[in-house]
């Protein structure tokens, strides 16, 4: 028998629906008039707050790239998400009515309600429990950018005496690798615009401006070389760490594929990176930056922000 919260909800909510793929015009909030009801091995969450990913719009950009991810019209939106749960199917255990938690839900994440599987590992269907000490908003920032930067930075294996170049170290992304890498003990030089500098300063990230002449720029703050790169944008750092004489084995990519190099995503990242994750954050050991925040019903605005590729952290949708 499922188990519902006092707070469970009896109307719909709203939902962030496409009806044709395309760019932030084709989003629209949708009032939903009866609730995902949670099967069994499923639970029911009541979304609090849902991160946005490059991934987001990418994937919902156009027919044949949407098949790729098993999308079809009409379609939702966002993957990560945090929120309470407030139903609980039949054979579900570890899971309770009030428990917060935060995960992934691939393309429909951006929504008052979602079902998820309780047992589920991948950001398309999971849920973990939110540690005290995180808040909703950072919980929502973690599934596809924490476990995208563990996974990336597990190719390349920094440690004590590294020296990695992470390129696009301010995005999404990089505020994860940056922190995690300084964590191993690596030294991080990380690319950005000049006025990112400050920014990957308080990662940890000693800030160099990208552009022609980077591997020029390199060189002058780590005149003994570099150990090992991230490329977290395109291509360009990864000429730029050939340069420098990194071996494609310590090179590794998330936004393209190039030739002996790894490219990796969160699907690659081990069990238990987004409880490691969460656990660093309610220690204090690792924040998340919080570019801006944006009520659903400006859902178009918030995908505008995030797509233009030049914000500083992670942006949250509230609901």
């Amino acid at each position: 028998m499922q188990r519902q919260s006092e707070q469970a909800r009896t109307g719909g909510g709203r939902a962030v629906r496409m009806e044709s793929f395309g760019g932030p015009e084709a989003l629209d909030v949708r009032e939903v008039t009866e609730p995902p009801q949670a099967g069994p091995g499923q639970v029911r969450v009541r979304v609090t707050a849902a991160g946005l990913n490059p991934m987001d719009w990418f994937m919902t950009a156009d027919a044949v790239t949407a098949a790729r991810f098993g999308l079809t019209l009409p379609v939702g939106f966002g993957t990560d998400y945090a929120g309470v749960v407030d139903q609980v199917g039949d054979g579900v255990s570890g899971f309770a009515p009030g428990d917060r938690v935060f995960g992934g839900a691939l393309s429909r994440a951006v929504a008052d309600s979602v079902v998820v599987d309780a047992s589920g590992t991948t950001a398309a269907n999971e849920a973990h429990h939110t540690p005290d000490g995180v808040d909703d908003r950072t919980a929502a920032t973690l599934t596809i950018a924490g476990r995208t930067a563990a996974a990336a930075l597990d190719a390349i294996g920094p440690g004590p005496g590294d020296t990695v170049l992470i390129g696009g170290s301010g995005g999404g992304v990089g505020v994860f690798a940056v922190q995690l890498a300084r964590i191993a003990g690596a030294r991080v030089i990380g690319t950005g615009s000049a006025a990112s500098a400050d920014h990957l300063r308080d990662l940890g990230a000693e800030p160099v401006t990208y552009g022609d002449g980077l591997a020029e720029r390199v060189r002058a703050l780590a005149p003994h070389g570099v150990t090992a790169a991230l490329d977290l944008h395109g291509t360009d750092t990864v000429r730029v760490a050939r340069d420098l004489g990194v071996p494609d084995g310590r090179i590794c990519t998330i936004a393209a594929q190039v030739d002996g190099v790894v490219a990796a995503n969160g699907a690659n990242a081990a069990p238990g990176t987004l409880e490691e994750i969460a656990g660093l954050i309610a220690a204090g050991r690792l924040r998340v930056p919080l570019a801006a925040s944006f009520p659903i019903e400006q859902i178009r605005a918030a995908v505008e922000l995030q797509a233009g590729r030049h914000v500083k952290g992670k942006v949250v949708i509230d609901l």
